[in-house]
C-alpha cells in the first residue's frame, strides 16, 4: 500500500491571480479522434497563454487505446472494438458508454512543476470522489490507478484479499500541460473489459460504482467529481 500523503503534499492550488479552470461536459458519445483532436487544440493555446486551463467530461463509444508502453500480447481480442494508439503513458485501456472520463488540461507552471505530485493529485481527486459516495478508494504503488477492496470475493492465489480497479490515469505533457487524464467506472459494461489485459494487469478485476452497488447517475458523478476536483485544484468556472 501506498503510504500516506498529507493534504498539503497533495495540493496543486494554482499561483495567486491564476483564472479558474474551465469545467466542461459534453453532450453525447464524443470519438478518439474528436477527443485528441480538441485535446492538441486546447493544449496548445493553453501552453501559449491564449486560453485558460481546462478539464472537459467526455464518454465515448466502446474502443480500447493503447499507451506508450502497450504490449501487443495484452490485446487479446484485436477485433472488437477499434484500437487507437495514444501518445499518454501506461498500457491499454477501455473506454465506453457509461464510464466517465475526464481530459485535465493544465498548466504546471502555474501550479507545481512535480509530474509525481501531479498523478498523486489525480489519484487524489478519484479517491475523495468515491469518499463522497461512501467508497474507499486506495493507491498501491504496485499498481496503476484506484482499487477498492472486495471482501465478499474468493481470495487471491497469494491468500490476499481481492481488489478490483474502479478508475485509471494515464497522462503526457507538453510544455509543461498536462493531457489525457482519467476515467472513472460509474456503469460500462464490465464484459467489454475482457478484450484486454487492463493496463497490462492481470491476476485483477474490473468494477464500477454501479457493480459495487451505487445507483449513481453520470450527474451525481460529475457533482461530486467537480468537488473533489477544486478541493486539489483549485477553483472552476
Amino acid at each position: 500500500m501506498a503510504m500516506l500523503r498529507n493534504d498539503l503534499e497533495l495540493s496543486m492550488i494554482p499561483i495567486p491571480g491564476s483564472p479558474p479552470v474551465r469545467w466542461r461536459v459534453a453532450d453525447g458519445l464524443v470519438s478518439y479522434d474528436e477527443a485528441v483532436a480538441t485535446m492538441e487544440s486546447e493544449v496548445a493555446a493553453i501552453a501559449e497563454g491564449r486560453s485558460d486551463e481546462l478539464v472537459w467530461l467526455v464518454e465515448h463509444p466502446p474502443l480500447y487505446t493503447a499507451g506508450t508502453s502497450a504490449d501487443a500480447a495484452d490485446l487479446i481480442e484485436p477485433d472488437r472494438f477499434p484500437v487507437f494508439a495514444t501518445g499518454r503513458g501506461g498500457e491499454y485501456t477501455y473506454h465506453g458508454p457509461g464510464q466517465r472520463v475526464a481530459y485535465v488540461m493544465l498548466d504546471l507552471k502555474r501550479r507545481r512543476q512535480d509530474v509525481r505530485a501531479f498523478v498523486a493529485a489525480l489519484e487524489e481527486v478519484i479517491i475523495k470522489t468515491l469518499d463522497s459516495m461512501n467508497v474507499r478508494g486506495e493507491r498501491r504503488e504496485d499498481r496503476v490507478g484506484v482499487w477498492v477492496r472486495r471482501p465478499e470475493k474468493p481470495l487471491l492465489p497469494d491468500g490476499t484479499m481481492a481488489e478490483d480497479k474502479v478508475a485509471a490515469l494515464g497522462i503526457r505533457l507538453r510544455k509543461w500541460v498536462t493531457f489525457h487524464g482519467l476515467s472513472l467506472n460509474v456503469e460500462p459494461n464490465l464484459d467489454h473489459f475482457s478484450g484486454i489485459v487492463p493496463c497490462g494487469i492481470s491476476g485483477y478485476g474490473v468494477t464500477s460504482l454501479v457493480e459495487l452497488g451505487l445507483p449513481v447517475t453520470m450527474d451525481d458523478v460529475d457533482l461530486y467529481l467537480r468537488n473533489a476536483f477544486e478541493d486539489v485544484f483549485g477553483p472552476t468556472a
